[in-house]
């Protein structure tokens, strides 16, 4: 009897188990695009607050800047952006889980109250590989992203024990925030491959889509292809993606054919990156080319501010001074524009004007 009702509790314990861990399919077309129709032409920017260098800076207890967030997100407001994405860093949640979820939820709030719902990125292989918890180095002097950070980064493929701990902050952070509708989607992993990695980034794109589809959120997962070159990469994110997004910084002819070479996948599609001024991707030429195709539309960079991304990637300015036509972002940080006349463009196709 003792050694029947050992097996009946070890039948039990699997069954549970194995429930919990049942993992979801990809979403169909039609629940793709019938979510997509719900939610109506969406624009916006990738957000980080300008006294933030990086996620780090932005999410850890000391540095969350909510007035700062406040304030900027209310300019995103007066232009008529109703979307941002936002990146996250498993460190800020791993030295404070609670107080990270409730700085996630105090920034959910503002966005919200603002009128914005909000994309939120895990993980990124771009930019620097050594990050640490605490104070953040102040930004090099005309350099593009000069403390941005890669999550995980390379120590993903030196300690084996890491992936414990991206799975429980992937699964800690859908799990809280899964019927959270001022959450637009998760982008669970900004340009895999990145950095050289190449396809040594497929084991954690694997696993981080089948933690997301484990937990089930009520909203879309997706990764967004990026290089061409990566045709393993981009062939896993788009059979996996529940909604197609994309980057793209070429010019009008050359997003026209990115947005016809996705539309074969029948799903929504969502341009979570564009806008490179001296590349010849701006808003006059690229906003009303998503808007006439209903792609959402986000561009790169929104307050001038510690990520320095005035600044081109490979054309640094070691005197900081401001360069004649920005690269990225739209706005000083008293809210004066870069272009006046750029901010009057984009608010006559957001109805703001």
């Amino acid at each position: 009897m003792r050694k029947f009702r050992l097996l009946v509790a070890i039948i039990c314990f699997v069954g549970i188990n194995s429930f919990a861990q049942t993992e979801r399919p990809v979403w169909s077309k039609e629940k793709a695009n019938e979510w997509y129709t719900a939610k109506g032409w969406l624009r916006g920017s990738n957000f980080t607050p300008s006294s933030a260098i990086n996620q780090l800076e932005m999410w850890q207890a000391a540095s969350f800047d909510a007035p700062t967030i406040d304030r900027e997100l209310g300019f995103a407001e007066s232009i008529g952006f109703n979307c941002m994405r936002v990146f996250l860093h498993h460190v800020a949640w791993q030295v404070d889980k609670s107080g990270f979820k409730q700085r996630m939820n105090s920034f959910l709030d503002i966005a919200d109250r603002h009128h914005i719902i909000i994309m939120f990125v895990l993980f990124d292989d771009c930019w620097n590989d050594v990050y640490h918890a605490g104070t953040q180095p102040a930004p090099k002097t005309g350099v593009h992203n000069s403390g941005w950070l890669r999550d995980p980064g390379g120590l993903y493929f030196k300690e084996p024990l890491l992936k414990d701990t991206l799975e429980h902050f992937v699964k800690d952070i859908l799990t809280t925030f899964r019927h959270d509708k001022r959450i637009l989607l998760w982008d669970v992993y900004n340009e895999p491959g990145n950095s050289g990695y190449g396809n040594k980034s497929l084991d954690l794109l694997k696993n981080v889509f089948v933690w997301g589809r484990q937990v089930n959120p009520d909203q879309p997962l997706s990764s967004g292809v990026w290089s061409p070159d990566l045709k393993d990469l981009n062939q896993f994110q788009l059979a996996n993606s529940d909604v197609i997004s994309y980057h793209n910084y070429g010019d009008e002819n050359e997003h026209a054919r990115v947005i016809d070479s996705l539309r074969k996948f029948g799903r929504p599609l969502i341009c979570t990156e564009y806008m490179a001024r001296t590349r010849g991707s701006r808003f006059q030429n690229i906003m009303p080319l998503l808007k006439q195709n209903n792609v959402a539309a986000i561009n790169w960079g929104f307050v001038s501010g510690k990520t320095n991304t005035i600044y081109a990637w490979d054309t640094p300015m070691p005197d900081g001074s401001e360069p004649k036509v920005w690269f990225h972002d739209i706005f000083r940080k008293d809210g004066s524009a870069f272009s006046d006349t750029e901010v009057n463009f984009i608010k006559s196709l957001t109805g703001k004007q």
